[in-house]
């Protein structure tokens, strides 16, 4: 039997003890937590709100529907989860990252986002939630800095309901090696710079630079959510594979 405090996985292209990666993930976003939404803009050049907007249309959400948004961050589905659902709906943002809740919560209550949305500090591998709960379940660029991202899967599939669907909004590997090569020297020449003047911090956008390198392609991802109990896996490719959406429901 392996001794997991001997274990270790990737934070970024660093090794790390399977142990200290939560930690470590943490002080990452509460560094980067109260400029997260202006890094969003400048880094994608807006382009992030385009593929938050597709996941919505590709969620099947209904007015009434109970929606998870994990790893909601500064709450952009939530927002607009909360709009569809309507008064009799629900909307759970969960985030493993108080800094992270707290910014996406001060922001929805300022926007007048308050009768139908919750806030719940959990971690995505052990969802604090009953059996079959959610209509819908979404991740958005929040999988990659998981440490056990089969587990988590396993954790979001069964709090979804019997015919619920998973969405899995994350950075991907592009399908096109010119277009991979720009988006290597972008990653690693522009955004640390870009993380440092306007956040004052280019090492968190180094490590999410790499973690991004370091999250399975399309296709690994489909089959480990299909072996988290997944039915009719599929992806769509954004922005040249930059960023696919993966689809899964559970029957």
């Amino acid at each position: 039997m392996k001794d997991s405090k001997s274990e270790t996985i990737d934070f970024g292209y660093k090794q790390v003890g399977k142990e200290e990666k939560q930690g470590l993930v943490a002080n990452v976003f509460n560094s980067v937590a109260k400029k997260y939404d202006v890094m969003n803009d400048v880094m994608s050049f807006g382009i992030h709100r385009l593929w938050k907007r597709y996941t919505i249309d590709c969620s099947g959400v209904r007015a009434g529907m109970k929606v998870l948004d994990i790893a909601g961050g500064t709450g952009d589905l939530t927002e607009q989860f909360s709009r569809r659902v309507g008064p009799k709906g629900e909307v759970v943002l969960a985030d493993i990252n108080q800094a992270m809740l707290d910014v996406g919560r001060d922001k929805l209550r300022n926007r007048g986002i308050v009768a139908n949305v919750d806030y719940v500090q959990a971690n995505a591998e052990e969802l604090p939630f009953a059996d079959d709960t959610f209509d819908i379940i979404t991740i958005a660029f929040g999988l990659r800095n998981v440490t056990d991202k089969q587990k988590a899967l396993e954790s979001m599939f069964r709090v979804l309901k019997p015919g619920g669907r998973l969405l899995v909004l994350e950075f991907s590997k592009p399908v096109q090696p010119m277009l991979s090569q720009a988006y290597d020297f972008y990653s690693f020449n522009v955004l640390p710079k870009m993380g440092q003047l306007i956040a004052g911090d280019a090492d968190s956008y180094q490590y999410l630079a790499e973690s991004i390198r370091m999250h399975p392609d399309q296709e690994t991802l489909k089959g480990m959510m299909e072996q988290a109990g997944y039915e009719n896996v599929t992806f769509d490719n954004l922005t040249g594979g930059i960023v696919a959406l993966h689809r899964g429901f559970k029957f």
